[in-house]
């Protein structure tokens, strides 16, 4: 199998050590954030870059506006420094450069011309005015590009229209610097989007050069969430795709490129990346992959989209084993999503389908037959009014499912083939990412319900936790060892850490746009360790809280 190494020679590596060095004094970097203003400001996010590196390191101020980099975490050299506080951009000099001793330097912010361009797809979605049903179409939009580029746009409804329908026959890999064309056409009526597009252009800019009605932005983080680090591991390629980050017990990176044939392997120690291609069964086909899963023998299961079938690569011999859908199953809308690794218990591997039809497969792994599973047929409306987007296996290897249009959890019996809904409290949650416990309780994120849930699988309890910032979008959410609760906001670009226990929550500001998507922790050190992809940003971040 052919493989792509990208050795970044770079002398950045001291980055990630976390080891002050020798003689160095308490940090790399500190000083003062104001501004006319704000005397004291604090929540903003400091970030340095050093000229020719592929690593952004990023620290927050506190409430008494000091921000400071620990020692170990800049080396010596010429750097740029960046900032992130909605409303403010920084008065004076970029460059900087630090010497073996360290640095000093305090940070003058000015009032910015153009907050638009600073603000998130949360800020935009609470600066829309009507009814939450059409904003919450919104989110879909985010997929693929930032909101901001629907509200400056100037279309009006009838060129919306038009636009609305090319978009919906973009494969869901597609994002705006590289879109890709589904096999099958899904909107083939331009006026079945008319509601949408006048809606749209009652927000954009078609009749006039300013916004109606106020922008309004989110406070920035304090007290806790200002005690974080920040790394980011630029990738090679603007259009590659990071969308299932997990790392290995090595503290390798390892991720699907969600518009390419390719997983990549990314070591934050050497910053060494190895993209390996995985084969394309359906040429023609869009491109990419979503799950990528690490096996209990040290293999990864990826769910290969479009191409209608599941992975599994063994890092050891560098080979994948394929195992396709049958044609009866393999239609050009096909798109498998999600793969389980409870297959130790009867040999089987759950996935699922985003090709309108809701359906769930099951892949014997022994003899490659896949087994067909229509739940969607047991609720209100069906396939036509309801969606499957995540699924987990327990520990007896029976599929539970997150339905993504409305507010369900459900359960296929591994042995009996049963399938059950529950219903979960918050209408519309439209429950995304998810993974089951090892006391087998599911977790799952409801994207459009802006909260975090559980579904305790024994007791059938569910309990739910509202994101600390509306219209969040949490695609996923993972539990560390102290049993906090760890997600991303789609849409705010802040990490979400949740105290189940007391309802605490923490956000940590994310330096740039994001669009996080698989999250997971770990858990390895003292202290949790987040790691998630930049799927429009092609970087893989790392947040490090402090405590």
């Amino acid at each position: 199998m052919r493989k792509l190494n990208l050795l970044v020679t770079t002398a950045l590596t001291a980055l990630v050590v976390a080891a002050p060095r020798a003689g160095a004094q308490q940090a790399d970097l500190t000083g003062l954030v104001s501004s006319p203003d704000e005397p004291v400001m604090e929540g903003v996010v400091v970030s340095a870059k050093k000229d020719g590196g592929i690593v952004t390191v990023s620290v927050t101020s506190d409430d008494k506006g000091r921000f400071s980099f620990p020692a170990g975490r800049l080396e010596p050299g010429k750097y740029t420094l960046s900032v992130r506080a909605t409303g403010y951009e920084l008065d004076g000099a970029r460059a900087l450069e630090i010497a073996a001793g360290g640095a000093t330097r305090d940070i003058k912010l000015k009032k910015t011309r153009n907050i638009a361009a600073q603000m998130t797809n949360s800020e935009w979605m609470q600066s829309a005015p009507g009814p939450d049903e059409m904003r919450a179409a919104l989110l879909d939009c985010q997929t693929c590009h930032t909101l901001e580029r629907v509200f400056r746009s100037t279309y009006d409804s009838d060129t919306f229209t038009q636009v609305l329908t090319r978009m919906a026959n973009y494969a869901s890999e597609s994002f705006w610097l590289k879109p890709q064309v589904r096999p099958l056409n899904r909107a083939s009526n331009p006026e079945q989007f008319r509601k949408m597009a006048d809606y749209i252009a009652s927000l954009n800019l078609s009749a006039g050069e300013t916004w109606t009605y106020p922008l309004k932005t989110l406070p920035r983080v304090k007290g806790r969430g200002t005690r974080a680090i920040v790394t980011e591991y630029d990738l090679p390629r603007r259009t590659i795709q990071p969308h299932d980050v997990v790392m290995d017990k090595e503290g390798i990176a390892w991720f699907t490129d969600f518009g390419d044939q390719t997983i990549g392997r990314f070591d934050p120690k050497t910053l060494k990346l190895t993209e390996i291609k995985i084969p394309e069964t359906v040429p023609g086909r869009p491109t990419g992959s979503l799950d990528l899963e690490l096996t209990k023998d040290g293999t990864f299961l990826v769910g290969m989209m479009n191409q209608g079938a599941i992975g599994n690569y063994d890092p050891k011999t560098d080979k994948w084993k394929i195992w396709h859908m049958p044609p009866e199953f393999n239609k050009d809308n096909i798109q498998l999503n999600q793969v389980t690794i409870n297959y130790d218990v009867d040999g089987k591997v759950w996935t699922n389908t985003n090709d309108g039809t809701g359906n769930i497969y099951r892949l014997d792994v022994n003899t490659g037959k896949y087994e067909l599973f229509e739940p969607l047929k047991l609720l209100p409306g069906g396939p036509a009014a309801n969606a499957i987007y995540q699924v987990s296996p327990d520990k007896q290897n029976n599929a539970w499912l997150g339905e993504f249009r409305n507010n369900y959890i459900g359960r296929i019996d591994a042995k009996t083939g049963e399938t059950k809904f529950w219903p979960v409290p918050t209408e519309k949650s439209r429950n995304r990412r998810g993974r089951m416990d090892d006391n087998d309780v599911f977790w799952f994120a409801e994207y459009r319900g802006n909260k975090l849930g559980s579904f305790d699988t024994k007791t059938q309890a569910i309990k739910e936790w509202t994101m600390a910032s509306p219209w969040s979008a949490p695609y996923d959410l993972v539990t560390d060892k102290r049993g906090d609760i760890w997600a991303a906001g789609m849409a705010t670009d802040r990490v979400t850490r949740v105290n189940p226990k007391t309802g605490e929550t923490v956000e940590y500001q994310l330096p740039k746009p994001t669009n996080a998507r698989r999250v997971v922790v770990d858990d390895s050190r003292p202290l949790p360790v987040f790691w998630t992809g930049s799927n429009h940003g092609a970087s893989i971040v790392k947040v490090e809280p402090l405590d």
